[in-house]
């Protein structure tokens, strides 16, 4: 078989939907190809080293027959710039002295952002023997301006120059949504563009019948909890009235999160910190209703759990404005609130009857996801392209 490399920052054991979407896109082309992943020493959203890999420069390992390539980096989480510079510096360094040493095949997928790491694998890697393809997760520098991160000063300048050049010296580019596409041919129409939703290869479950004769609604969040996802403001802002929280996960919020729970012992808000995967989907299947929350609107963004709750046959309420409220809207998965408006969002809450929400609603989700959501159709097409 043909080999490809893929070069990520985020790869399992790490958590987030950027480690999943680059695990099950290696793992679905295992089949084709011999996959080679190579990316750091796993840190994320920590950033700090994980403990079984403390102390390592570098390590090689086959991980469910992939070939997997950890390299050394300043590993941080720091709000400060220049460490948060350094970090990806350090990746990208790691990066030169690994093509120095090491063959590179003809096909390598490059994941971005972050825009230095991606800048660094093209600038070393491009060639007319070989086919680059850049899968864009999200629009950086500009999703870091609308998070209020970046300003709009010499270094936002640089990075989007940075991010001209790898759209441009790229062959493939694989878009997690429309409006990346969008933005990335308003760039350049040179490279080739591939609609590449982030759809989890994930058994669908059978549903139970979970209806009670409470009239509290259960609403569940899982994943990050970081800046852009503002669920410590989630939290402050929520009509308790007839809801209850629950919360998984883990990230920069979580220390404030833990603190304000522990402030309002009155409210009905239960954080269950990290679970691995298989165990939070089961705990999911437990409750009414997810929500997915972004702090503010950010063009190309679509978060994957809008896919990995439909497959699980769980209604949605979202709240994140952009592309991800034409999906739920169409595809009729939930309830939409309008971004950053949180007495639209408690208004809505107070509208859901939670005995509106039966299995055959549920069921209805999942058979939405089953017809829309194909991972295997996804990969074939994609197949296609590479």
């Amino acid at each position: 078989m043909e080999d490809l490399m893929i070069i990520t920052s985020y790869f399992p054991p790490e958590i987030g939907a950027a480690s999943n979407r680059i695990y099950h896109l290696a793992d679905g082309l295992k089949s084709s190809y011999n996959i080679h992943v190579v990316t750091p020493l796993p840190n994320y959203p920590t950033g700090k080293i994980f403990k079984p890999y403390k102390g390592k420069f570098k390590l090689k390992s086959v991980e469910n027959g992939i070939a997997v390539s950890r390299l050394w980096l300043y590993a941080s989480k720091s709000k400060n710039k220049f460490l948060r510079f350094f970090a990806m510096l350090s990746y990208s360094i790691s990066l030169i002295l690994f093509f120095i040493w090491n063959k590179i095949p003809s096909k390598v997928i490059i994941q971005s952002p972050p825009l230095l790491v991606a800048f660094t694998c093209i600038f070393f890697l491009k060639s007319k023997k070989r086919k680059v393809i850049l899968n864009v997760s999200d629009l950086w520098p500009s999703a870091g301006f609308e998070l209020g991160a970046l300003k709009k000063n010499f270094s936002y300048k640089l990075l989007k120059r940075l991010e001209a050049y790898n759209y441009r010296n790229a062959n493939l580019i694989l878009g997690q949504s429309n409006e990346i596409l969008a933005h990335i041919e308003n760039i350049t129409g040179k490279p080739k563009l591939f609609l590449y939703r982030n759809y989890p290869n994930i058994d669908f479950k059978d549903l139970k019948d979970n209806s009670s004769d409470s009239k509290i609604l259960k609403v569940v969040y899982a994943g990050l909890l970081g800046v852009a996802q503002g669920i410590l403001r989630l939290c402050e802002n929520l009509n308790y009235d007839n809801i209850e929280l629950h919360i998984y996960g883990s990230g920069s919020e979580e220390m404030d999160l833990k603190l304000f729970i522990d402030a309002n012992k009155q409210l009905p808000v239960f954080f269950y910190g990290k679970v691995d995967r298989e165990t939070l989907h089961k705990e999911l299947l437990k409750y009414d209703l997810a929500i997915i929350p972004l702090l503010n609107r950010i063009y190309g963004s679509v978060p994957s759990k809008i896919f990995e709750y439909a497959k699980l046959g769980l209604p949605m309420l979202y709240f994140g404005g952009g592309e991800g409220e034409t999906i739920i809207s169409e595809n009729e998965l939930g309830w939409i609130a309008k971004v950053g408006n949180y007495d639209h969002l408690n208004a809505v809450i107070t509208s859901i009857d939670k005995t509106d929400i039966t299995l055959d609603i549920k069921k209805e989700v999942q058979e939405m996801a089953h017809k829309s959501f194909d991972f295997d159709l996804q990969l074939s097409k994609l197949k296609k392209e590479l």
